[in-house]
Order: C-alpha cells, then sequence, then structure tokens
C-alpha cells in the first residue's frame, strides 16, 4: 500500500544528448496516477465496509434486530468489498511490475517498511484494548500471539499478515526468472509454509499449547495480485475507451452481494465469483485513466497516506462506531449515519496519517 505507482519504460533517445552509458544508468519511470486514484478509492472502501459491518453487527446480524440499521450496514458493507482484492492487485503490480525488486536485500528493506508498523500498532491497539477493558488475555500474553498472529488485536491487521508472505513469495518468482539466487529468500519461504503444521506437531509431541502460526496466504489472494499484476500493465483503452460502461455489471454484481450477504452467508468470502465480478468492475473503469494534472499532487500525498490511514482507521472507527451507532435507527437516518462515519473516520484517518508524515513518522506509523 505503500509502494510507488510508477512503472519503467524502455529508454527512449533524447534529442541533442547521447545516451549516457554503463550499468548505474536506470530508466526513467512513468508515475501511474491510476493506480494512485485506485488505492485512494481502495482505502475509502474499506473504511465503508468496516462502517458497513460495525453497523449490522449493531443489529445482532438480523434485520429483525433493528432493520434500518442492518439494511444500511448491510449494503455499505457490500459496496466495500471490492476494496481488499483491489489491493492484492495492486500489490501484485508492484511486485511484478511497477517497482520490481532489484535483490533480496531491496526487498527485505521493504518489508521491514510493513512489519515496523505493524508492530507498533500492534502494540497501540493491545494498548487502547486495555485502556477500554476489551483485551480477553494479559497484554503480555496477546503481543506473543500476535507474533505469530494467532491473535491480531484488531480486526483489519489480518491483511498484512497475508500481504507479506504474498509479496515474498512473488518476488522470488521474479527473483530467480531474472536469473537471481535468493536463497535467504527462499529458506524465508520454506520456514513460512513449514511453521503451521510444525507448531501443531510439537504442541501435540509436548503437550505445550504452543500459538497457531497464522502468517499466510490463501490461494485466492496470490490469483488477484498476479492476476491484477497483469490486468494493471495493460496498455491504456484494453478495456474499450467507454470504460463507465463496466459500472453496469459492477452495479449487478453489488446487488448480487447485498442478496447473498443477506440471504446466504455474511460476511462473503473474498474468493467468491461475485466479490471478483465486482472488483473487476471497479478496476476497469479506472484503468489508465487520465488524472487532471491540477490533482496529480494532492492524489499522490494522499495515496501515499493510505497505508498509515489503514492502521489507524479501526481505532477511530471504534470510538465513533460506539458513540453513534444504535440498533433502533431508522433507515434513512441509518444511511446517513452511515456516510457521516465513514466520512468523518476517513478524514481523520487521512489527517492523522498526513500529519506524522510531515513529522518524519512514517517507518513508525506507515
Amino acid at each position: 500500500m505503500t509502494m510507488s505507482s510508477s512503472v519503467s519504460p524502455a529508454d527512449a533517445p533524447v534529442p541533442g544528448l547521447s545516451p549516457r552509458p554503463g550499468p548505474e544508468a536506470r530508466p526513467r519511470r512513468e508515475h501511474r496516477h491510476d493506480v494512485d486514484l485506485v488505492r485512494l478509492l481502495c482505502s475509502i472502501g474499506v473504511i465503508l465496509c468496516h462502517t458497513g459491518s460495525a453497523f449490522v453487527n449493531t443489529a445482532g446480524r438480523e434485520a429483525s434486530g433493528g432493520p434500518g440499521t442492518y439494511w444500511a450496514g448491510l449494503v455499505a458493507d457490500s459496496a466495500g468489498r471490492f476494496a481488499v482484492p483491489l489491493f492484492f492487485a495492486i500489490a501484485g503490480w508492484v511486485v511484478l511490475v511497477g517497482a520490481p525488486v532489484r535483490d533480496g536485500r531491496q526487498l527485505w528493506q521493504r518489508i521491514v517498511r510493513i512489519v515496523v508498523p505493524l508492530g507498533v500498532w500492534t502494540a497501540l491497539y493491545l494498548a487502547w484494548g486495555r485502556v477500554r477493558g476489551t483485551n480477553e488475555d494479559p497484554v503480555g500474553e496477546l503481543a506473543l500471539d500476535s507474533l505469530f498472529a494467532s491473535v491480531r488485536p484488531a480486526y483489519h491487521l489480518w491483511y498484512l499478515y497475508a500481504y507479506v508472505p504474498v509479496v515474498m513469495l512473488l518476488a522470488f518468482a521474479a527473483l530467480v526468472k531474472a536469473g537471481k539466487r535468493p536463497w535467504g529468500l527462499g529458506a524465508a519461504l520454506l520456514a513460512l509454509g513449514a511453521a503451521p503444521s510444525l507448531f501443531g506437531d510439537l504442541s501435540e509431541v509436548t503437550g505445550l499449547d504452543l500459538p497457531r502460526f497464522g502468517w499466510g496466504f490463501g490461494p485466492y489472494q496470490l490469483i488477484y495480485a498476479v492476476l491484477g499484476a497483469l490486468l494493471l500493465a495493460l496498455p491504456a483503452g484494453t478495456f474499450g475507451r467507454r470504460g463507465v460502461w463496466w459500472l453496469l455489471p459492477a452495479c449487478g454484481a453489488l446487488a448480487a452481494i447485498v442478496a447473498y450477504q443477506h440471504g446466504v452467508h455474511y460476511a462473503i468470502p473474498y474468493a467468491s465469483v461475485l466479490v471478483a465480478l465486482f472488483s473487476a468492475g471497479v478496476l476497469f473503469p479506472l484503468h489508465r485513466v487520465r488524472v487532471p494534472e491540477r490533482l496529480r499532487p494532492a492524489l499522490t500525498r494522499l495515496a501515499g497516506a493510505s497505508f498509515g490511514a489503514y492502521m489507524i482507521h479501526v481505532l477511530v472507527l471504534g470510538v465513533l462506531t460506539d458513540l453513534l451507532v444504535d440498533a433502533g435507527l431508522g433507515l434513512p437516518s441509518a444511511a446517513l449515519l452511515v456516510l457521516a462515519i465513514t466520512a468523518a473516520t476517513t478524514a481523520l484517518s487521512f489527517g492523522a496519517a498526513l500529519l506524522w508524515t510531515r513529522l518524519g513518522l512514517t517507518r513508525l506509523l506507515g
């Protein structure tokens, strides 16, 4: 979520200048403002989805528990379901196309930029849970379990426990294809793959209550990442000049997601074909879309702050929903409140992220 939205086109000769020889010369990168736009929209989509989820939970996940609150929340939750698949799509594009790693060392630097904020926010959410009295176990035990991803002190952190292994695997494949020999990265992937069963076996043999090892990813996450790299790398016009028409099937998929979540299962799996179709319907109209020059600086800053906003938004959202959401809301009031809480959470989260970016705290807070 924090990687640069740029690609490296082939070098073009500049009139009047001789090409600069030597291996140190690097191709100029084209900044993909459309990817910035997708990233920003996904950040808002996640906040909308989590806001809707809070409303649905307040109604007890049943329409009978508060029809207005339930239906406003269910539609909002469903409308944000495109965000996670497209976040994985962007991650795949960055690793494989936009800013591919040159060696294992550079990859570890990128991973550190994710893992350090993850550790800091884990500590902050554990401390916040202690202040509010919502931690189910002592902070020390929860912190240890969080290290192995068996406990996540904030539910949205699951994404990062999957994001890091996905990036590692894609980068490993890209480095091998490029003729590199990333033995350390390969050993780390082997350890990640073997750890879940190893922890289970050790627990069985020793009788110790070892934490579950939760670092890993599902096939759908890897598929979204690889397909996302392919789709985002396609040239402009691939999906037609009238990309807005893709919003029609997106609206149909959204309606189907609402129906599924109400009548079949809540919450709908991200691996669902309905979610995949909805995500594609959101992505295609934005693919290679031209962002006006005057908006590009602000868009780039906001997209750069999206990781930090993602990390803090659950804390902000929890405070607002606890204060304002009630199961007895009528549908118009609940719908307006969903939008108001989403907007407030977005503004406060991005404002905080931009503030600590200005203070030089992104290495710690994202």
